[in-house]
């Protein structure tokens, strides 16, 4: 048999190229192109490229290893089908897809399927790149074909090592924040969380709380009422099964009786913390502290409701939190000084001020505006730290925390603590969206509508059982 020499075959597969105007044979296939020229060899490139992104496996598949192309094919499908149904469930159960995704174990394997998919990509990637023949492309359509592989490569495989690295960092933050006790469940219908905002600083001893307040969300509707209390509220009652109530049978601060200088609510974080951690034994096993616990049950028995869960935000932890956040919007209704030191005529010693008027500013200069006291009362601190947390609120947008989630959630974690369960923050996002955009009850018991010296408890208790009542129940005609 006598051989034909390769030139001799090319300038037939030139001579059926030109005789076809370019195109397939009619037996070519992408496995086994026919005629081999230039023109087909690169549409056949492109091709091969273009399926490796649309539909990862399907060039091994027509053109390279079945097998190969076969596992590629089924995780593709796999992946596709978890996208639609996380789709599905966003529709349709909003609060099983986020108990899904707010679970560690799911974040896990998350996680190391997405890793597992960017490594495959890139496996699938360089294989198609070795199927394109390059020797047999067109020159000009050989750079073009290559690039556009590798910016696809990148963008993708970098896509999915994003999503691995979220996975990561929401599943060490939820671990690290959030409990892994057994969820409660609501009370007549509603959850009460208690926000203690904490003040640690280098001129006290301990924390205290100068921010209490109580958010009560009904659990069908989502609807929202908050209580804020002064921090100088004596006389508070305990619940009935504190173990304060036996120490102060008439309420802490009564005929001026307390442990340390000052007989007040946020004074008794203190004290049990350094005076009588013993009372409450089993609190921090349970996520909690003594002081947290025993703000709980003084919380409890001045509203007259329990409370499942606590959330204590440390202000000394702002700064890094808002910076986080790429900073907030104020709108600075008077001077207040940068700084706390005062000459001994009680002025501010400082050349720094916050000007009236909208500002953005960063952790430091926000962290002040809520803190700063000359010129002003615990009750304007109370609004200012008020308007701070909505501020906060209005920055943690989905795209602004997604920009910013990884120093977002590290300074969260650093900031935040709570005995909420990692079990219920699916449920809890879901009420969440469910409050947005409804109106909240908001009521402050400050001067004049209590005196926080001399509080009427019945009063309060009754103010907060009409904001929490459930809507009278309406009658067709």
């Amino acid at each position: 048999m006598t051989r034909v020499p390769s030139q001799v075959a090319y300038a037939g597969a030139g001579r059926a190229r030109d005789r076809s105007g370019g195109g397939l044979g009619a037996s070519s296939t992408l496995r086994t192109p026919n005629p081999v020229t230039e023109s087909v060899m690169t549409r056949r490139g492109w091709f091969l490229v273009v399926l490796n992104l649309l539909v990862p496996g399907s060039a091994q598949v027509l053109a390279g290893s079945r097998r190969l192309g076969r596992f590629a094919l089924g995780a593709t499908l796999i992946l596709w089908a978890l996208v639609v149904l996380a789709v599905v469930l966003a529709v349709t159960a909003r609060g099983v897809l986020f108990t899904l995704v707010t679970n560690p174990i799911v974040l896990w394997v998350a996680q190391g399927l997405l890793i597992a998919y960017a490594v495959l990509w890139v496996i699938l990637t360089l294989d198609t790149l070795r199927l394109v023949r390059f020797v047999r492309v067109r020159g000009a359509a050989r750079p073009a074909i290559a690039l556009f592989s590798v910016v696809a490569l990148v963008l993708l495989t970098a896509g999915a090592g994003y999503g691995a690295v979220l996975a990561g960092v929401t599943r060490s933050t939820i671990s690290s924040v959030f409990s892994a006790a057994p969820p409660e469940p609501p009370i007549n219908g509603r959850y009460n969380v208690m926000l203690l905002g904490g003040d640690a600083g280098p001129d006290r001893d301990g924390l205290r709380p100068d921010s209490v307040s109580v958010v009560s969300v009904d659990d069908s509707t989502g609807s929202v009422a908050m209580f804020g209390l002064p921090r100088d509220l004596t006389n508070i009652p305990f619940s009935a099964d504190s173990p304060m109530l036996a120490t102060y049978p008439n309420g802490y601060g009564y005929d001026d009786t307390c442990n340390v200088d000052v007989c007040q609510l946020n004074s008794i974080y203190t004290e049990v913390t350094l005076k009588s951690p013993e009372l409450y034994p089993n609190a921090v096993a349970e996520g909690s502290d003594p002081g947290i616990e025993a703000m709980r049950d003084a919380v409890e028995g001045a509203l007259g409701i329990q409370i499942q869960y606590y959330v204590l935000i440390d202000m000394q932890g702002f700064e890094q939190l808002i910076n986080a956040l790429g900073g907030i919007t104020i709108d600075v209704k008077e001077r207040l000084p940068i700084g706390g030191d005062v000459d001994e005529d009680g002025n501010p010693i400082t050349d720094a001020w916050l000007e009236p008027g909208v500002q953005h500013m960063d952790g430091n200069h926000a962290l002040w505006y809520a803190r700063s006291r000359h010129g002003t009362s615990d009750y304007d601190r109370m609004v200012r730290q008020r308007e701070v947390q909505e501020a906060m609120l209005n920055q943690l947008d989905p795209a602004n925390v997604l920009v910013h989630f990884e120093s977002v959630a590290k300074a969260g974690a650093d900031v935040v603590k709570t005995d909420i369960p990692q079990g219920t923050l699916g449920h809890f996002v879901d009420l969440a969206l469910k409050a947005k955009g409804q109106a909240v009850n908001d009521i402050e018991f400050v001067p004049d509508l209590i005196d926080p010296s001399d509080p009427d408890y019945d009063f309060i208790h009754q103010k907060v059982a009409e904001a929490i009542a459930p809507p009278a129940a309406t009658t067709g005609g």
